[in-house]
């Protein structure tokens, strides 16, 4: 009898030739961090349910009801015992997601790894005609390089998974499409390494050190001598302007040489720099070489573009650049959409750019991870930025982090281009007047409402406002015309929120920032002077508060410290600054930097896999989604949404017209009736029916006046 694992037409694919398949691929997958055995074996057993004699039936279309083929591979581990038993997880989970572990009064019903112990099977044991269970010989994890075995176990479990479900996907499409997948993985690091340094020959000519570029030719030289050193963790702490981007680039390619690494991924904490770095990188080395991975890009299924559609799903890509939120989610992820570019992960030079901006309430599982991934998964991790936050003492003895900027406190007394200066407490009417004298000046408060505000009482020939009361297209379309008065040296006010502060080349020749973070006003400052055209004295960044508290959410206790670190009338852009503000801010937290306990959802080997996939967002989902129909190209992706249905691709097309807004402003929108469903099918996603709440000016209307509407 043959038994069919998958059919298409008058094809068929046997469950031994589909098994075989994946256990190679996943065995291949797995090698990469010294664990062949594991990926192996969890392929060859992943889908011994369909031995059973109801599934045959259904796959011949015989019966129609649904067959639990999962469960069975994971019920062989359980079985076996001892090593075998990390695979259960992994195979009962293949389909619907790695489970949690569950308790005694769990039933047959339930999703749980105890539930599933519970479930009655259908008669797999045809499977031991044509399989035999593969030997496991090495250990999963190596108890000298952990300090938190469970933990460890965990990431280990994850890993393997993905190496499973991805062995899974491309054998079973290699079958659909008789082996015509369309995949491009892109040129090897020896190939880049060659292709960057061209691109670099002239620069490294340069031996100035009295000059911007040939300071930057020298951090770019140490970067590269640097590569050559062991795997571990890194820091590269270059001032704005010191050329962080490929420099990094240059350390990456090397270093990847070097240690015979496979791929070079990017982890950003914004779109907006992902998509000028990621420029830079397709310039340097070929557009068929650099992946993106975030919210705001669409690999079309045309025949173009496939094989980076197709990259996407496991990051198959010498380059990949990334967010926080797409970087970490995926890691504590339990859904095989997201893991399954996990295994790829390993062995890979990781780049951690704007690194203070990790996310505090998720600091310490971050932190773990990186550290995780360091010791036992290949990996090397560069925490690059201008201001370092106070990490040290995350980490665990016996990882420490080298630095790759040469002279390094030289560099940023030679880099320096601004004087900051507090000016204490102003109203909004001091702020204005002070801003009515500037010519070209850069103005950032701290909320939404604040900065329509001061804009409305501003308004004129030069002045601007960006914040994210206006869609993504529509920023950017101000910014260009910002550019270009800026260019041209006419005169240019800009009120903006924080969202202009990294990875947005602007140059001023004066800022005013209201208390913030540290980090949040140094990087403000780089908005100003950029060039270094003009004097380091002319170039002021003017520090200032409002009258009373503000809500500014999630920023309360970066503003405090950063209020009693300039008490003491320091310089804030001094590093010893830098690094008292975050431990001062890292103390303050303390329990808080792993606000949802998730550390402590993997212990005494019982790991809550999907509540920790659930509960690890780096973004809170309490905002609704509003789409702008403000221009022709908006309304034409709208009717084909709503003609569509939901789908990932229309979805991102629209996210360049959507703005979000938290509960707040939702109900009074809603509550005078401006906005309304776009579809039963699609969440929390509005349309703004009253186009006179949005100008071109300031966005989305926050200043609302309710009369006597009814909330909800």
């Amino acid at each position: 009898m043959k038994y069919i694992a998958h059919i298409d037409g008058e094809r068929i694919q046997t469950i031994k030739e589909h098994l075989e398949g994946t256990a190679k691929l996943s065995g291949e997958f797995a090698e990469k961090f010294g664990k062949q055995d594991w990926g192996y074996c969890c392929g060859m057993l992943h889908d011994i349910g369909k031995y059973s004699i109801d599934f045959q039936k259904r796959i011949l279309g015989e019966n129609n009801y649904r067959v639990d083929h999962s469960t069975a591979g994971a019920r062989v581990c359980l079985e076996k015992g001892g090593k075998y038993s990390f695979l259960e997880y992994c195979i009962a989970g293949h389909h619907a997601g790695l489970p949690n572990y569950g308790n005694n009064y769990d039933e047959s019903t339930d999703s749980t790894l105890s539930g599933r112990r519970l479930k009655k099977l259908s008669d797999y044991q045809a499977y031991q005609t044509e399989i035999e269970v593969p030997a496991i010989n090495s250990m999963p994890i190596d108890l000298k390089r952990t300090v938190n075995p469970d933990f460890s176990l965990s990431v280990f479990m994850r890993m393997i998974y993905s190496c499973l479900v991805d062995a899974d996907f491309l054998d079973t499409e290699a079958f659909m499409k008789e082996g015509k997948q369309g995949r491009n993985s892109g040129e090897n690091i020896e190939i880049l390494f060659k292709k960057l340094e061209n691109y670099i020959s002239g620069w490294l000519k340069n031996q100035d050190i009295d000059t911007v570029n040939g300071r930057r030719t020298e951090i770019l030289k140490n970067c590269l001598e640097m590569g050559k050193t062991e795997k571990g963790l890194f820091r590269l702490t270059v001032p704005t302007g010191g050329g962080k981007t490929v420099a990094s680039l240059a350390f990456a390619l090397r270093h990847a040489l070097e240690n015979k690494m496979d791929r070079i991924i990017y982890v950003i904490p914004y779109t907006s720099i992902i998509e000028q770095n990621a420029k830079v990188f397709r310039d340097i080395l070929g557009e068929e070489n650099v992946l993106e991975n975030h919210c705001n890009v669409d690999y079309e299924s045309s025949e173009e573009l496939l094989p980076m559609q197709l990259a996407s799903e496991n990051w198959d890509k010498p380059i990949v650049v990334t967010t926080n939120v797409q970087f970490f989610e995926s890691l504590f992820a339990n859904k095989s959409s997201k893991c399954r570019k996990l295994h790829n992960i390993a062995n890979s030079v990781i780049i951690f750019d704007e690194v203070q901006m990790l996310p505090n309430d998720y600091l310490k599982p971050c932190i773990a991870m990186i550290e995780e991934l360091i010791n036992n998964y290949q990996v090397s991790a560069v925490l690059c930025t201008a201001t370092q936050p106070a990490l040290a003492s995350f980490f665990h003895e016996g990882i420490s982090a080298k630095e790759l900027c040469p002279r390094m406190e030289e560099q940023f007394e030679f880099f320096k281009r601004t004087v900051f200066e507090n000016v204490g407490v102003l109203t909004e009417n001091d702020l204005i007047q002070r801003l009515e004298k500037e010519y070209q000046a850069l103005c950032i408060v701290n909320t939404k409402k604040r900065a329509q505000r001061i804009y409305k009482q501003l308004e004129g020939e030069g002045v601007y406002h960006l914040s994210t009361s206006m869609y993504p297209k529509h920023r950017r379309r101000i910014l260009r015309e910002i550019r270009e008065r800026l260019q041209k040296n006419k005169k240019c006010i800009l009120i903006s929120t924080s969202l202009v502060e990294a990875g947005v080349d602007l140059d001023f020749q004066s800022v005013y920032r209201e208390l913030a973070g540290v980090d949040s006003m140094i990087q403000a400052a780089g908005r100003c002077n950029r060039e270094g055209l003009r004097p380091e004295k002319e170039s002021k960044v003017y520090i200032f508060q409002f009258e009373g508290k503000e809500n500014v959410l999630g920023q309360r206790q970066q503003i405090d410290v950063a209020k009693s670190v300039i008490a003491d009338n320091r310089d804030i852009s001094d590093m010893e600054s830098i690094t008292q503000y975050f431990e001062m801010l890292y103390h303050i937290k303390g329990d808080s930097l792993d606000k949802k306990k998730i550390l402590d959802e993997f212990r005494n080997k019982r790991y809550n896999f999907a509540k920790v996939g659930k509960e690890f967002k780096l973004i809170e989902q309490n905002t609704k989604t509003i789409f702008i129909n403000y221009e022709t190209e908006a309304n034409e992706t709208l009717c084909l949404l709503k003609e569509r249905g939901f789908t990932r691709s229309g979805m991102r097309k629209a996210s360049q017209y959507c703005i979000t807004v938290y509960e707040n402003e939702f109900n009074k929108l809603y509550g005078i009736g401006s906005i309304q469903p776009i579809s039963e099918d699609i969440e929390d996603f509005y349309e703004l029916r009253d186009k006179e709440k949005y100008t071109e000016k300031i966005g989305l209307e926050l200043e609302l006046d309710d009369g006597a509407a009814v909330f909800f």
